[in-house]
């Protein structure tokens, strides 16, 4: 049994995370390599209808708090019901998001404080992720990739200055996690992003391909 495969995929909207993340999965596949592909928040039912009232465009009116509570709820079903139970299997977790889009996000662009975020999620720490890929994207090129999504979330409306202070907020996550979270720089190709990406983890699990 392993508990240290837990590996988290962080960034600014239009990062490169989804692609990522299935361009590890078919590696994995072609390994024979036992894991679980989930997100936050989402990944079980509860979870994901949690999602669905954060993200919604038409609950303009939810505060901050209310947002970070949220996340921190979903955030521990989650935890508790997929990821504990599969890393307890042996398998390694990839996971699109986790704590530190709380921190982020929550804790520095929307004002609540990284220390409240962590207070709200005390439930859920403990199990921090093992490796955390950041993928640096700068929030122009962020918000360029974005205006080309056919359809938008109630975060990803945001005016820009939000999405500065997310940005933000993840050089504050990295300075706090330094052991844990590799930065990548997401302003290069996809193709580049991704390769990138996949040779950390690889090296992180000490595979050779």
């Amino acid at each position: 049994m392993n508990l240290k495969n837990f590996i988290t995929f962080e960034g600014g909207e239009c990062s490169g995370k989804t692609t990522v993340i299935h361009s590890i999965k078919a590696l994995f596949d072609e390994l024979g390599i036992e894991y679980i592909s989930t997100r936050e928040p989402g990944g079980i039912k509860i979870a994901e209808q949690i999602r669905n009232i954060i993200l919604d465009i038409n609950n303009k009116e939810m505060t901050s708090e209310t947002e970070t509570l949220l996340y921190a709820a979903a955030r521990m079903q989650h935890l508790s019901e997929r990821v504990i139970p599969a890393l307890n299997e042996g398998k390694i977790v990839l996971c699109d998001r986790f704590l530190d889009s709380s921190l982020a996000y929550q804790g520095y662009a929307r004002g609540i404080g990284m220390d409240n975020v962590l207070k709200a999620n005390s439930f859920a720490l403990e199990k921090l992720p093992d490796l955390t890929i950041f993928i640096d994207v700068t929030p122009d090129v962020a918000l360029k990739r974005l205006s080309g999504r056919d359809k938008q979330d109630r975060l990803d409306l945001e005016e820009m200055d939000f999405h500065k202070r997310v940005y933000d907020g993840y050089h504050k996550v990295m300075e706090m996690y330094p052991d844990r979270v590799v930065r990548i720089d997401g302003n290069q190709s996809l193709e580049e992003v991704t390769k990138d990406c996949i040779n950390k983890v690889l090296e992180y699990l000490k595979l050779k391909v």
